[in-house]
């Protein structure tokens, strides 16, 4: 597991650049590295590859959901006496890939029931099929950072996602509470860390190498 401080050591190592650099924090180099790991990670995800590894993939165990009215869940078209359940807090930020957020799965406690994606236009439509009281399916959709259940009697929920920051503090297991950002583990493919610094270190350099606009200000522009 490469951690999100090795990746920034890397950098810096590159770079050769002084830790005591005022403008080039941790935070910054992060912040730089975080930019290009998405935008190549989408790429990845329009390629069908991204979710084949299981190591970039974090998972909430268990997401407790309460009921929440049609109106919240966007499906006041639902004729039926159907139930909306929600997620009760918001999620962490899931990473946006080519076609929305990467979510992996999102299943019942034991994961033994896979849930389906769709939209509520989508699951409003299908509720006005004849056949759709033999439809056993159970479903979910994504809206303002909380997951939507139709028809759903569980109290919880587990979620699989590529999450763009740490979900530490979102699960039940709090041992990794105290653990620091730089000490967690970067969820990104290894095969695209080169790449991934080979952009880090075009934006830096260029950085870098901008002139001064006055006379007074000659020094470097990074510091």
């Amino acid at each position: 597991m490469t951690t999100i401080g090795e990746v920034i050591s890397r950098v810096r190592n590159l770079l050769k650049a002084v830790k005591q650099d005022a403008f080039l924090t941790d935070r910054f180099l992060y912040s730089i590295i975080s930019k290009h790991a998405h935008w190549l990670m989408k790429r990845e995800d329009s390629k069908n590859k991204l979710m084949k590894f299981s190591s970039v993939v974090q998972t909430l165990e268990f997401v407790e959901l309460e009921e929440v009215d049609r109106i919240e869940a966007q499906c006041v078209g639902i004729k039926t006496n159907c139930k909306i359940k929600r997620t009760c807090k918001k999620l962490p930020t899931f990473m946006q890939g080519y076609f929305g957020p990467l979510i992996r799965a999102v299943t019942s406690i034991d994961g033994s029931v896979v849930m389906q994606p769709t939209m509520p236009t989508t699951y409003v439509g299908m509720t006005t099929s004849t056949s759709f009281k033999y439809n056993k399916t159970k479903y979910y959709w994504y809206l303002n950072d909380y997951l939507y259940f139709p028809d759903l009697e569980w109290d919880a929920v587990r979620i699989e996602a590529i999450f763009e920051d740490s979900i530490i503090g979102y699960n039940c297991d709090t041992c990794d509470d105290c653990v620091l950002r730089v000490d967690q583990s970067f969820n990104v493919p290894d095969y695209l860390h080169a790449e991934i610094e080979s952009h880090v270190m075009k934006d830096l350099t260029a950085m870098m190498q901008v002139p001064s606009d006055t006379d007074a200000n000659k020094q470097n522009p990074l510091r």
